[in-house]
Order: structure tokens, then C-alpha cells, then sequence
């Protein structure tokens, strides 16, 4: 006996609907109650954010409930990403909460061999004071052949992925008033 494709599929609904018809087999067709999960994002504060690690710049949801990080997930309205992450943006969740996450500034001292535990406004202090002592000893002026180039070659900057496109603007403004020529952005490297 040869059986044609619409053959099996007409014999298949015919005894798809004479089962649930006529036979209770087991199958309960009768409306049920259904229950949904509440979700533990329900009382959450969403907000959208750029994933840090690489230079691709895919869309985060971040729930948080009392400035604690409870839930992170792709963003399904992202341009780039559409909801999808790497095993690194799905981890981020673990890097937002782990005990082990610094949240205080540990500085040591040149030749020291122990951390001191220092306030982030002795760190902000600390960074643009050297900043500055860079860029007073290492500033140009002028080339070798008279021409004024004002230019920093001592210091160099990098732009993370996490940066959007304004904060991105600013960095290079400041990068540039301060002289700096070697300026590069993580997603081009």
C-alpha cells in the first residue's frame, strides 16, 4: 500500500479530531485556570545601559530594586544587539552583586608591599594632580622646526565600550584640551 504525503496528513486530522471529539482518553480539552509566575522584576526600576566588555556595545536592561542589582538582560529595543548577549554581558548580573567586587579605592605607594584603603576624593585629587605634573614636564610647544603643535605625548587615552556616543565626545574634548595625541577607542582596536 502506498501512502502519499496528503494521504497521511488527511488520515492524521482525521484522527487528530475523532480522538478529541469523540474520545476522552485522557486529554482534558476543558478551560483551566491559569497561573503565572510573578515575575521578580515586577516591582523593579528598569534602566538601559551599553554592556562593558568589548567594543560591540550591546543593549542591557538593569532591574534594580533599592539600588541593588536584582536581575540583567539583553535589550530586545537595542539596535545593535537585539537582546542578545555573550557569556560575558549574561555574567554581568554576577560582576553587579559578587562579594568580592571592590567598592572602596586601595592604593599602594611605590615600594610599599600593602594596600591602604584611601577616599575616591583623595583618589580624584591624586589622578589630576598627576595628570598635571605629566603634562607641565612633558608638554610641546613647539616642533623641532619652530612650529607651535601644543601637543601631550606623554599621556596617552583609551575610550571603553561602555561609553555612549556623548560621553564619548566629552572624553575626546577633554583628551584634546589637554594636548593629547594618542587617543584610540577600544572598538577600533
Amino acid at each position: 500500500m502506498r501512502v502519499t504525503r496528503r494521504g497521511f496528513l488527511q488520515a492524521s486530522g482525521v484522527a487528530t479530531a475523532s480522538t478529541l471529539f469523540f474520545g476522552h482518553i485522557g486529554i482534558d480539552v476543558s478551560r483551566t485556570r491559569a497561573y503565572a509566575e510573578t515575575l521578580k522584576t515586577r516591582f523593579a526600576t528598569e534602566s538601559t545601559t551599553i554592556c562593558p566588555y568589548c567594543g560591540v556595545g550591546c543593549g542591557l536592561i538593569v532591574s534594580t530594586v533599592n539600588r541593588n542589582v536584582i536581575n540583567v538582560e539583553g535589550d530586545p529595543d537595542h539596535p545593535i544587539s537585539e537582546g542578545g548577549l555573550c557569556c560575558k554581558g549574561q555574567a554581568l548580573y554576577q560582576v553587579a552583586t559578587s562579594d568580592r567586587r571592590l567598592d572602596k579605592v586601595l592604593y599602594r605607594a611605590p615600594g610599599a608591599t600593602e594596600y591602604e584603603e584611601k577616599s575616591w576624593e583623595w583618589a580624584i585629587n591624586k589622578i589630576a594632580e598627576r595628570i598635571k605634573e605629566t603634562r607641565d614636564a612633558n608638554f610641546i610647544e613647539r616642533d623641532s622646526q619652530g612650529r607651535v603643535v601644543n601637543r601631550l605625548e606623554a599621556v596617552a587615552g583609551l575610550g571603553g565600550a561602555a561609553l555612549d556616543n556623548e560621553e564619548c565626545y566629552l572624553w575626546r574634548k577633554l583628551a584634546t584640551s589637554l594636548g593629547m595625541v594618542y587617543i584610540e577607542h577600544q572598538a577600533r582596536i
